[in-house]
This record gives structure tokens, C-alpha cells and sequence, in this order.
């Protein structure tokens, strides 16, 4: 009767951990969507323009957006570097 008790509230467990992670993959998504990609590259840009490095900048974009992946903060700065060799 015990161990049926603790498969119970295990399974209820992982339900819930499915749960939440459903749901906070949702929040990630709509928060994507309500972003202005325009101001990430404007703080990239001030980070470049401070002669940071590229490790430096990529982490002080992270941590002023959190919500972006380290390979999306690897493509802005791909992107802006792309379009700074072009200028050039």
C-alpha cells in the first residue's frame, strides 16, 4: 500500500513537471514574439562601440536579456559583424 502511495505521488510529480515546462515554453514563445529585435542590436552596437570583446559583449547582452539562447546572441553578433565588414 506504501509503494502505491509513492508511485502515485511521483507520477503526479512528473505531471506536474511536464506541466509547468509546457507552459513555460509557451511564456518563452509569446515573449519572442513581443520582443523588438531592433533593441538588442542597438545594446550590441554600444557594446562594440565600448571595444569589448566578443565574449565580453555577447555576455552583457545575455544578461541584459535573459531570455536569449547563447546562439542567438552568437547570430546578432554574426549579423552586426557581417554588416560592419560590409561598410567597410
Amino acid at each position: 500500500m506504501g509503494t502505491l502511495i509513492i508511485w502515485v505521488f511521483v507520477v503526479a510529480l512528473l505531471l506536474m513537471n511536464i506541466a509547468l515546462r509546457i507552459e513555460n515554453k509557451k511564456l518563452k514563445a509569446s515573449l519572442l514574439l513581443k520582443r523588438d529585435p531592433t533593441e538588442q542590436l542597438a545594446f550590441l552596437k554600444d557594446q562594440m562601440a565600448q571595444n569589448k570583446s566578443k565574449v565580453e559583449a555577447i555576455k552583457a547582452l545575455r544578461q541584459h536579456y535573459p531570455e536569449l539562447s547563447l546562439v542567438e546572441a552568437s547570430q546578432l553578433w554574426q549579423s552586426l559583424n557581417v554588416s560592419n565588414i560590409d561598410k567597410k
